[in-house]
């Protein structure tokens, strides 16, 4: 069933009242409308009985099995656009095209149809004489917003095809804040010119990671291994670090409780304690066996000459075997550094200075 329109058709008719029109053959030099409908085609057709000054236009039915026509709908009439009571006589029955069906140019040279655009195959070629072709889709509130798609400028010289996604219903905008999903980047790049060539894994391994832009940028180092300012410290392929402006390290206070007292090798290498007391020293936390942990001790007498005296860990391994006297007068202070590779199982001890009040 399709709507057929064609050249030349008409036919005679004695059809009376308002029913199907049984077609009577060929007009002279016209063909009949069997030669060009099938069952159920439709076609604009027009009636006019001369004799009695009656005419009606309107979409016709073609049926095969008597060769009528059926009036399905009427679009205009002698009769007040109603179905015209056909009354005796030979009517002309014709394919007609009526003028409200008519799709014309007007004088600005639009095109206006109101009502649906069916093309059932072939394409759509928008050509124009200066400008880019354009496509406008209006909303549906008095057409005031509309959405546009516009060709490329000739000077992109390119010819590209649109491919609309198969599921979906967005297609992705340059500027709206937009989510995608389940969506495979090819070669991307971020603000044209940082190609992104990391893995999933990758880029996941900053899944939940809230650093700040500053605080990222303590990772922005010139030479690995040598240390800058504001900067992170790294190693260099050797394992080596350069403090390129010298270590500073906090001193570490230790107090006393109950004639004992504590050196954490967590808390830095650089400690410092005032007798108050007679103190026994325990050493913790000290570096794995294998690896190295150094660290100074300074001891300061009280301000009274106390003579107080200090019970060394039973680790350390003096030279000759014999642990050092400290200085008894009043203020006086003996440094003493330590090192171990075991893991603390042996401190060696050593002096570097006393008396140095």
């Amino acid at each position: 069933m399709a709507l057929v329109i064609k050249d030349r058709v008409k036919e005679t008719t004695t059809t009376t009242g308002t029913g199907n029109i049984s077609l009577g053959g060929a007009a002279s030099n016209f063909v009949t409308f069997s030669s060009v409908l099938s069952d159920s085609d439709t076609t604009y057709y027009a009636i006019v009985d001369s004799n009695n000054t009656a005419f009606e236009v309107g979409l016709g039915t073609y049926v095969s099995s008597g060769n009528t026509l059926a009036r399905t709908t009427v679009l205009a009439s002698s009769n007040s656009g109603s179905a015209v009571n056909l009354q005796a006589g030979t009517k002309s029955v014709f394919c007609a095209f009526p003028a409200d069906k008519a799709v014309v140019e007007d004088a600005n040279g639009t095109v206006v149809i109101d009502g649906n655009v069916s093309i059932e195959s072939g394409l759509i070629d928008l050509k124009n004489g200066g400008t880019a072709s354009r496509i406008k889709f209006y909303c549906e509130s008095g057409n005031a917003h509309a959405q546009t798609v516009q060709g490329a400028p000739h000077s992109a010289a390119a010819s590209n095809t649109l491919v609309l996604p198969a599921t979906g219903s967005n297609l992705v905008s340059d500027t709206a804040t937009q989510t995608l999903t389940n969506k495979t980047l090819t070669s991307p790049k971020i603000n044209e010119d940082v190609a992104v060539t990391s893995t999933a894994t990758e880029i996941n391994l900053l899944d939940g990671v809230t650093a700040t832009t500053t605080e990222l940028n303590y990772l922005d180092i010139t030479t690995l291994g040598t240390t800058q300012a504001s900067k992170a410290v790294t190693a260099d392929a050797n394992g080596v670090v350069t403090f390129d402006n010298g270590i500073s390290e906090e001193y570490i206070a230790v107090t006393s409780s109950s004639n004992a007292t504590t050196v954490n090798l967590r808390d830095g290498t650089n400690f410092s304690h005032t007798l108050t007391e007679n103190t026994t020293f325990t050493y913790s936390n000290s570096a794995a066996s294998g690896k190295v942990s150094a660290f100074t001790l300074k001891i300061v007498q009280d301000a009274s000459a106390s003579g107080y005296a200090v019970t060394w860990p039973t680790s350390v391994d003096w030279p000759g075997g014999t642990a050092p006297t400290l200085t008894a007068t009043a203020n006086a202070v003996d440094v003493f550094v330590f090192y171990t590779h075991d893991g603390g199982t042996t401190y060696y001890g050593f002096i570097a200075g006393q008396a140095l009040a």
